[in-house]
C-alpha cells in the first residue's frame, strides 16, 4: 500500500475519499522525470505548460496560464508541506523523492489558497535514524544528457539523522540554436531530530541554480506563409524561421511610418527573435517540521522561508522579452489531529502566508512596440481551518470542514509603453499604488460508506477559491475578481483476488464561476494610450464535468498492467474578451467577431475587437487522456532480474489557449516509452531507455504573436534515448 498524506493525515490511497493520484519515486526515477514540466506523463489529468520561466498547472480544465509577477496558478504547488507561492519556483526539486501526490478537484478546506483546481505535493525522502546509506545514479543519453544523482543518510547518534543528496543535470537544447535545454545543480540537506518517541523536528534546506538558455518556441504550420516542418524542430531564431517570418511581414500592410509595405522587419519595426535567450535562476528555502504527540491529538508546526531571484530572457512569445523577478515568502502553519482510534475525528488549523516581490518587465517587439513595467507587490493571507470525519457506525462516515481565508494584496507599479510615432523608450511613469482585499469562507461535505473489506464509496461536495488581483494597467481598470469553483463528486476505490486487482472510478461535475483568463489585450498607460500588455479578466461562467478510471492488475508477482482512462467536458457558458491590434489590422481568432472601434482616435490605427468566445471548450482539456502501461519481471539465475516495460499517453485534440486559432489546437496523440532493467539483490541496476519511441511532435504550449499576428509553440521533447546506472548501498 501507499500511504499519502493528501488530507492532512496518513492514509492509505485505497482508503482517501478523494480523487488522488500518487507516483513513488521510484517510479520517478525509472521515467527519468527531473523537471516539473514532464510530471504530466504519469498523470492522465494534468496538463503542464512551460511558460518562459515559469510553469502552468491545468487539472482537469482548471488552471492559469502564468505569464508575469501577476499571475499564479489555480492548482496550488507544495514542497515538503510547504505552499509554493510562484509559478517560477516548482523548479529544481525532482530528485530524491518519496512520492508526488496529485490531488484533483477544489481542496478549498485542507488547503485554501489557490487550490481551485486541486493540489501537486512533492514529498522528499527523510532521513532515517540508525541507517547508514545511500543511493546514486548517472545516466548519459541523447542530445548530450548528463545526470549525476547522490544520496546519504548519515546517523548521528540514536536521535539524529542527517540526509543530503544533490543532483546535477546537463542536456543541450532539443531545438535548433539550443533551446529547450536542462541545466542545473540542486542540493539538499534535511536533518532529523527525535528527542522522544513523542516529539520529532526535521529541518530541511535547499538550492537549486538554473542555467542554460531556457524554453524554446518553434513557428505553428499557417496558411498565409510557409514554415519550416515542425520535426525538425527549427527555432524562431533560426535564419529559417527568420526567412519564413519575413515572407508574412512581406504581406502584411505597414502603417506609413514604417516605409510602406514589405518593411515591418527591415526597418526594424518588428524585431525578430534572438538567439541570446538564457535563464540565470536560484531557489533556495528552508523549513521545520515540528510534530508532538499531545497524548489526545498530534500537534504539527510548520515555519518556512522561500527566495526566488529569477532572471531570464526568453523569445517564447515569439518576441524578446527580459525579466527580473525576486520574490520572497514566509509561511506558517499549525494543525491539530485527534487520534485515529475516536469516533469523532478532527483536523484543525490556522495559515499565515506573506509574499514579497520586486520585478522588471521588459517586453520588446520592435520599434513599433515597448513595454515596460516595475511591479512591487505585497500579498498576506491568513486562514483558519478545519474538517470533521464522524462515524455512524463502523461502516458509515459523514465528513465536513471548512476554512475562512482573509487576503490582502498590494502594488506600487511603474509602466511605460513606447513606439512608433511616438519614443521608443519613454520614461517610467509616476507610480501608481492599489489595495485590494478579500474574504472568503469554503467548505467540504462529505459521506463514506465500507462497503466491503476492500470496497470503499464516496460521495462529496467541495468548494474552492482563488483570489482576485491587479494586472499592468493605469487605474482604475486594472484588477480582476476572485473566482470560484464547486464540486460534485462521486467514487468509489475497490480491490478484488485477493488484492491482485484494483478499480477505482470517480465521476465529477464542477460549476466554474468567474474563471480567470489571461490574455494579450489592450491596456491604458500613464498617457491615456493603449498599448499591448497582459490582461486577466474573469469569464462568466463555465462548467465541467467527466469521469476517471483506475485499473491496477498484478496477476502474479512478476506480472503488472496499469490503466488510467479520464474522459472530459468542459465549456465556457459566457468568454468575452477585447482583442488589441496595434497596427489596426484583423485579429485572428476562431472566435467570433462582434464588431472593432478605434483604440487611440488621432493618434495610431490601433483597435479593439470584441470577441465573443461563449460555447468553446475549457483551455488544456482534452476529451479522452489515457495512460497504459506494463511491466514484466524474469528471475534470471542467482540474485539477478531482467525487467521490460512499457508505457504510452493517448490524448484527444484540445487548445492550448482561450484565442482559439486552430493552428494553436494541438490533435490527438499517442506517445510512448519503453525500458529494460537488469537489476541485482546487492544494489545495483543498469537500465536502457526509449522515450517517445516513434517521435511524436507535440505540442506542449502555443500562443500568438501580436502585430505580426503569427502562433508559435513550444514542443515536448522529441525521441530521447539513454543508459542509467543505479547503486544502493
Amino acid at each position: 500500500d501507499i500511504v499519502i498524506t493528501a488530507q492532512r493525515r496518513s492514509e492509505s490511497l485505497q482508503r482517501a475519499a478523494v480523487a488522488v493520484t500518487a507516483v513513488t519515486g521510484d517510479d520517478l526515477a525509472q521515467s527519468g522525470i527531473t523537471e516539473t514540466a514532464n510530471l504530466g506523463k504519469l498523470v492522465p489529468s494534468l496538463v503542464v505548460q512551460p511558460t518562459g520561466g515559469t510553469t502552468s498547472f491545468f487539472l482537469r480544465g482548471v488552471g492559469t496560464n502564468s505569464q508575469n509577477s501577476f499571475s499564479e496558478n489555480a492548482v496550488a504547488f507544495n514542497f515538503n508541506g510547504v505552499y509554493v507561492g510562484r509559478p517560477t519556483a516548482p523548479a529544481g526539486v525532482f530528485y530524491d523523492l518519496e512520492r508526488v501526490e496529485v490531488v484533483k478537484g477544489p481542496q478549498g478546506t485542507l488547503y485554501g489558497r489557490n487550490a481551485t483546481g486541486g493540489a501537486i505535493n512533492v514529498l522528499p525522502k527523510k532521513p532515517v535514524l540508525g541507517d547508514f546509506g545511500g543511493e546514486a545514479l548517472l545516466e548519459y543519453g541523447n542530445y548530450d544528457s548528463k545526470k549525476g544523482f547522490l544520496a546519504l543518510n548519515v546517523p548521528i547518534g540514536d536521535k539524529v539523522a542527517l540526509r543530503v543528496a544533490g543532483q546535477i543535470v546537463d542536456r543541450d537544447g532539443y531545438i535548433s540554436d539550443g533551446y529547450d535545454d536542462d541545466k542545473g545543480e540542486a542540493v539538499r540537506a534535511s536533518l532529523l531530530i527525535q528527542p522522544s518517541d513523542r516529539w520529532s523536528m526535521t529541518l530541511v534546506a535547499d538550492y537549486y541554480n538554473q542555467h542554460g538558455k531556457g524554453s524554446g518556441a518553434v513557428l505553428l504550420p499557417e496558411a498565409r506563409y510557409t514554415v519550416p516542418a515542425l520535426e525538425d524542430r527549427v527555432s524562431v531564431s533560426d535564419p529559417r524561421a527568420h526567412a519564413a517570418i519575413r515572407q508574412l511581414a512581406s504581406t502584411i500592410f505597414a502603417p506609413p511610418f514604417c516605409g510602406g509595405p514589405g518593411n515591418f522587419v527591415n526597418s526594424g519595426c518588428v524585431a525578430l527573435p534572438g538567439t541570446d535567450g538564457f535563464l540565470d535562476n536560484q531557489f533556495y528555502g528552508v523549513s521545520a517540521t515540528v510534530v508532538g504527540d499531545l497524548g489526545f491529538g498530534t500537534l504539527t508546526v510548520l515555519p518556512a522561508w522561500r527566495r526566488s531571484d529569477v532572471r531570464f530572457r526568453t523569445y517564447l512569445p515569439g518576441f524578446a522579452g527580459d525579466i527580473t523577478d525576486l520574490a520572497e515568502q514566509t509561511s506558517v502553519e499549525v494543525r491539530l489531529s485527534s487520534n485515529e482510534d475516536q469516533k469523532l475525528r478532527y483536523v484543525i488549523g490556522g495559515f499565515y502566508f506573506g509574499e514579497n516581490q520586486e520585478t522588471l518587465n521588459f517586453f520588446r517587439q520592435g520599434n513599433i512596440s515597448t513595454t515596460r513595467f516595475t511591479p512591487r507587490l505585497n500579498t498576506e493571507s491568513v486562514a483558519a481551518f478545519g474538517q470533521l470525519t464522524f462515524d455512524l457506525s463502523d461502516s458509515l462516515r459523514l465528513v465536513a470542514g471548512g476554512r475562512y481565508t482573509r487576503e490582502d494584496k498590494k502594488q506600487l507599479t511603474s509602466t511605460a509603453s513606447g513606439g512608433l510615432p511616438g519614443p521608443i523608450n519613454p520614461p517610467l511613469s509616476v507610480p501608481f499604488t492599489g489595495d485590494l482585499s478579500f474574504e472568503k469562507f469554503t467548505w467540504k461535505a462529505g459521506i463514506e460508506f465500507d462497503a466491503g473489506p476492500a470496497s470503499l464509496i464516496y460521495a462529496n461536495v467541495a468548494t474552492g477559491f482563488k483570489a482576485g488581483g491587479f494586472f499592468v494597467a493605469q487605474p482604475p481598470n486594472n484588477t480582476f475578481r476572485p473566482e470560484s469553483l464547486t464540486a460534485y463528486t462521486f467514487g468509489a476505490k475497490n480491490r478484488f483476488l485477493n488484492n491482485k486487482l484494483q478499480l477505482n472510478f470517480e465521476a465529477f461535475y464542477w460549476d466554474y464561476k468567474d474563471q480567470q483568463i489571461t490574455y494579450v489585450g489592450g491596456v491604458p498607460t500613464g498617457s491615456g494610450v493603449f498599448a499591448q500588455g497582459s490582461i486577466t479578466v474573469n469569464a462568466g461562467k463555465s462548467h465541467i464535468y467527466g469521469a476517471e478510471f483506475e485499473a491496477r492488475f498484478a496477476p502474479s508477482r512478476n506480472d503488472l498492467f496499469n490503466l488510467n482512462v479520464q474522459y472530459l467536458k468542459g465549456k465556457y457558458d459566457s468568454l468575452q474578451t477585447a482583442n488589441f491590434s496595434p497596427t489596426g489590422a484583423p485579429v485572428t481568432t476562431g472566435c467570433t467577431t462582434l464588431g472593432s472601434r478605434a483604440a487611440n482616435p488621432g493618434i495610431n490605427n490601433a483597435r479593439f475587437y470584441d470577441i465573443d468566445c461563449s460555447g468553446k471548450p475549457t483551455v488544456n482539456s482534452p476529451e479522452w487522456a489515457i495512460n497504459v502501461g506494463y511491466e514484466r519481471t524474469f528471475e534470471l539465475t542467482g540474485d539477478l532480474d531482467f525487467v521490460a516495460g512499457a508505457r504510452a499517453n493517448i490524448e484527444s485534440s484540445r487548445f492550448m489557449n482561450s484565442n482559439y486559432r486552430p493552428e494553436e489546437k494541438q490533435d490527438g496523440f499517442v506517445m510512448a516509452d519503453a525500458f529494460v532493467t537488469l537489476r541485482s539483490q546487492q544494489g545495483w541496476s543498469i537500465t536502457g531507455f526509449v522515450n517517445n519511441l516513434t517521435d511524436e511532435e507535440v505540442l506542449a504550449r502555443a500562443g500568438t504573436r501580436p502585430i505580426l499576428d503569427f502562433p508559435v509553440g513550444t514542443l515536448r521533447p522529441p525521441r530521447t534515448y539513454g543508459v542509467r546506472v543505479g547503486f544502493d548501498f
